[in-house]
């Protein structure tokens, strides 16, 4: 039976929380910033609470004695009320908050059929490296993120646009999951924040591949890359130089592919991109 949290956690506007967050948009695809008020039965040095998203473990990081969880909405969800679970000291609770609308735009993409149809080895391929990729956003390290508002990777000019629904040569297929950036073949992506290197691949239709964990479930991508600088297992700061832009995989010009991933979750790399002044 769970135990109710007495008076200790409140959902409350991004502007109340004095840590430099990313800004909370609670869409399919955004995020929901929940302030967990400090537990009074706990040490002030007690571990974070666990915030369970759809069976995935949440973000939480430290705001002076309190927790803040910061929730990964999938693209797919339904809108209305979700819900994530909290246990803590005190025992365990349901919150539920509100996921409204967003528009995306439509991007229809004309393309050469075998980038659409994939033969069956393709295909194989792919359901492999699918399988994959989804054990490395699954990893959960115990680590707090350095910094959540981000510098973008590399310069340039977003060419589309996270959520974009994507229709190749007038078949609709699954929304854009990450934000491009048009820029020339070999200039240099930088680390956007701390992490670890955690996987380095040449997949099928991301190319050249790199992704970093930054901690707590917080983990980020890298994809279509003409060089890779950086080793597998390598804990790498803040601008350190990852690699170089390209067009490998399945890639119509050079650009770099960059995702982000809260609870084994894509979310809108733009929320996390820090105002430029």
């Amino acid at each position: 039976m769970k135990l109710r949290l007495i008076a200790c956690l409140c959902l409350v506007p991004a502007f109340a929380v004095a840590l430099s967050l990313p800004a909370e948009e609670p869409v399919p695809g955004g995020i929901k910033i929940i302030r967990l008020a400090a537990d009074a039965n706990s040490a002030p040095s007690a571990a974070p609470p666990e915030v369970d998203a759809d069976g995935h473990r949440a973000l939480v990081v430290q705001d002076g004695a309190d927790w803040i969880a910061i929730i990964g909405i999938p693209l797919s969800a339904p809108l209305g009320t979700r819900a994530v679970s909290v246990k803590s000291g005190s025992g365990s609770q349901r919150l539920e908050f509100v996921v409204n609308p967003k528009e995306y735009p439509t991007q229809s993409l004309t393309v050469p059929p075998a980038q659409v149809n994939l033969s069956k080895r393709d295909l194989a391929r792919f359901e492999r490296e699918r399988a994959h990729i989804d054990a490395v956003l699954s990893r959960w390290t115990d680590h707090e993120p350095d910094d959540l508002l981000l510098e973008a990777p590399v310069p340039g000019t977003r060419s589309s646009s996270f959520g974009s629904r994507r229709v190749f040569n007038g078949e609709a297929r699954n929304p854009h999951t990450g934000m491009d950036i048009a820029a020339l073949t070999g200039a240099a992506v930088l680390a956007p924040a701390a992490g670890v290197v955690v996987d380095i691949g040449d997949y099928f239709f991301d190319g050249n591949t790199v992704f970093l964990d930054h901690g707590r479930g917080f983990v980020s991508m890298y994809c279509h890359l003409s060089a890779v600088d950086v080793k597998l297992g390598q804990r790498i700061s803040a601008g350190t130089r990852i690699g170089a832009v390209g067009m490998t995989g399945r890639a119509t010009g050079p650009h770099l592919h960059w995702g982000l991933s809260l609870n084994h979750t894509w979310v809108d790399p733009a929320l996390f991109v820090r105002a430029r002044k």
